[in-house]
């Protein structure tokens, strides 16, 4: 006697069947634990903030159940960039500042999968300033996470290009005469449908952003002051109430679907506003590109693989 049958959606959209244990088997899969989702032990210096947000990470895969096939961690290079080391699932610690056209390409060809990016402020708006910009222009479903430290770190001190003006370094032993970058206002201007702003002293915040990002179908970027206690301490201790700072959260009035009032809002002093700047829906390239293949699939429904070959060949004599 055969087996019960159940219908399921395959990632084409097509309507797969498949044996009834296999589906009953599937649901009954478990969340992964925090040690079966962490691999090597974190290198970086004592007290860094990249710890926070690589535990709030762990919380967010064990939150929302996720398997290591479903896993996709990618970055470029720097401190922050070590991640994909140190969780136990896919990913890639890819060139410096290109992590973004790599994920890029995952996301667009396993729609099934929802890519994370970490990177820091020297990767992220100095050699990938222009990935960036192309990434959020194209409103490409990932969430990209800067750990902003205001310094090149891994290099053991440079000038970012978020250092604040006067930050003396070992490339500007004078201070800093170059206006720094606004993360925020850059996203917001060159397109990215979700932006948000937050700090690894406030871990609930994090895990809050990073499942509204996580949620959002589109290009999701947010920045998380990620302190560097070896090359810039005490650099965010305007923003952490434990050291006499204010963490002041986006005003509950405030629009998001507000292209103006979001960047005004990006314009204020430091520390400013922590939450969700800017969030619209957006057509992404996933959809887009996803229209295109089936077009031009239709066009050549039936056919067998020699046959399309033979017919794009014949149309260049």
């Amino acid at each position: 006697m055969s087996s019960p049958v159940s219908q399921i959606p395959a990632r084409d959209g097509n309507i797969t069947s498949v044996p009834s244990a296999a589906v009953a088997l599937t649901e009954e899969r478990k969340g992964l634990t925090k040690k079966e989702i962490a691999a090597d032990h974190p290198t970086w210096c004592p007290g860094c903030g990249d710890f926070s947000v690589l535990a709030l990470y762990f919380k967010l895969i064990e939150k929302r159940k996720l398997w290591h096939e479903k896993i996709t961690t990618v970055a470029g290079i720097g401190c922050s960039s070590r991640f994909p080391y140190f969780v136990q699932a896919h990913g890639a610690h890819y060139i410096h500042g290109r992590a973004l056209p790599f994920a890029s390409g995952i996301s667009l060809s396993r729609p099934d999968l929802h890519v994370f990016v970490f990177g820091g402020d020297g990767d992220a708006f100095s050699i990938g300033g222009n990935h960036f910009n192309h990434t959020a222009r194209k409103n490409i479903k990932l969430t990209y996470v800067v750990m902003d430290n205001w310094v090149y770190g891994l290099t053991k001190k440079q000038t970012s290009p978020t250092s604040p003006l006067g930050f003396k370094s070992k490339t500007d032993l004078w201070g800093a005469v170059d206006y720094p970058i606004n993360p925020m206002k850059q996203a917001i201007s060159a397109g990215a449908t979700f932006v948000a702003r937050t700090t690894h002293t406030n871990p609930n915040h994090v895990l809050q952003m990073m499942e509204a990002a996580m949620d959002h179908d589109g290009f999701s970027f947010i920045e998380c002051l990620s302190e560097c206690v070896e090359f810039y301490e005490g650099a965010f201790d305007a923003s952490n109430p434990r050291k006499g700072g204010q963490f002041t959260q986006v005003p509950t009035e405030h629009d998001v679907t507000d292209e103006m009032a979001a960047y005004k809002l990006a314009d204020q002093p430091f520390p400013g506003n922590f939450g969700i700047f800017y969030k619209v829906n957006k057509a992404t390239k996933n959809a887009k590109e996803a229209e295109i293949n089936k077009s031009y699939m239709d066009k050549v429904k039936g056919l067998k693989d020699w046959e399309i070959l033979k017919k794009n060949f014949d149309r260049m004599k």
